[in-house]
């Protein structure tokens, strides 16, 4: 069984367990959306709703003391000022991005009971998302680059960066990454998407070089994990975190760089060569064009200033 199959295996264990922790009535939702949304995203949901649960019959007085003993009627009986005061009771626990995640499950779920009849009318429409405060995007400048790999001797370390740097793909895509997922001789290799879809990249030569050298160091055999932990397992998310937290401190220790910065890193290095955002979008595996221009978007004054000196009339 792969990595991805024995996640999903996990998730759907973890959601079940959850799912007895909330209302009887809320279980009909997780059916609902089975078929368009990913286990992982129903656990999200599942671990939101349990605490917006929690808030009603700790916090408030009309809706028992007893999540389980929670009914139709009572979710019929949440006002708009219900959800006010919790999205306030969240407070600084939680930044705005999980608020707003929050209020997104909780739109999602409302919208749900209220297209089954469950309820008569649907209140969440009526409460604003929290404003989110756009924040410039941390990236590695390429003398940072340069200077790290400097440092690295690591030679599985060194691959595992490189990926990063040289394709774009998340941390779960790298971590799920088998050897026969390898295909040097056509400098590609099969990588799994979000939500199990599998597509094929491409790799510069330089890598391609950098994970040929990697395979005959460590003699992995065909079936084995791309990047075994120094238990001889499947390297774990946490621990990529990590690696790439350790390397990346040494040469720009404010900019607290993530495996998905390094992605960020990649889209940007990728945008500047091409100045095509939809190339960047497919490579990257955004399903949306306008997720990529809004991580993007501030490059595009670089851009046409270059193009500026391009058009030549004489």
């Amino acid at each position: 069984m792969n990595y991805f199959k024995e996640r999903e295996n996990r998730t759907l264990v973890l959601l079940e367990i959850q799912k007895q922790e909330l209302p009887p009535f809320s279980h009909r939702f997780f059916t609902g959306i089975a078929q368009r949304t990913s286990s992982l995203t129903r656990l999200n949901y599942s671990y939101d709703l349990g605490i917006f649960f929690n808030y009603l019959v700790t916090q408030t007085e009309e809706f028992g003391e007893k999540i389980e003993n929670l009914t139709e009627h009572d979710l019929e009986r949440i006002e708009v000022w219900h959800v006010e005061m919790y999205m306030e009771w969240l407070g600084s626990n939680n930044g705005d991005k999980a608020k707003m995640r929050k209020l997104a499950t909780l739109r999602s779920f409302f919208a749900y009971c209220f297209k089954v009849g469950l309820i008569s009318k649907n209140i969440l429409p009526n409460i604003d998302m929290p404003k989110l405060q756009e924040k410039p995007i941390a990236r590695l400048e390429r003398d940072e680059i340069r200077e790290m790999f400097n440092r690295i001797e690591n030679m599985r370390d060194r691959t595992i960066l490189l990926m990063f740097l040289m394709t774009g793909i998340r941390v779960s895509e790298l971590v799920g990454l088998d050897v026969c997922d390898i295909d040097l001789k056509n400098t590609s290799f099969r990588v799994t998407r979000k939500g199990g879809k599998q597509e094929i990249l491409y790799m510069p030569r330089e890598l391609v070089n950098q994970i040929e050298a990697y395979l005959d160091a460590y003699n992995l055999d065909e079936t084995s994990p791309l990047f075994p932990s120094n238990r001889s397992r499947r390297i774990c998310v946490r621990s990529v975190q990590n690696l790439v937290k350790k390397y990346t401190s040494l040469v720009t220790p404010l900019k607290n760089i993530s495996p998905h910065k390094l992605r960020s890193t990649f889209g940007t290095n990728l945008y500047r060569e091409t100045g095509d955002i939809y190339v960047v979008a497919s490579v990257l595996g955004h399903k949306d064009v306008n997720t990529t221009k809004k991580h993007y978007a501030s490059m595009s004054e670089d851009i046409k200033r270059a193009a500026a000196d391009k058009v030549k009339l004489f």
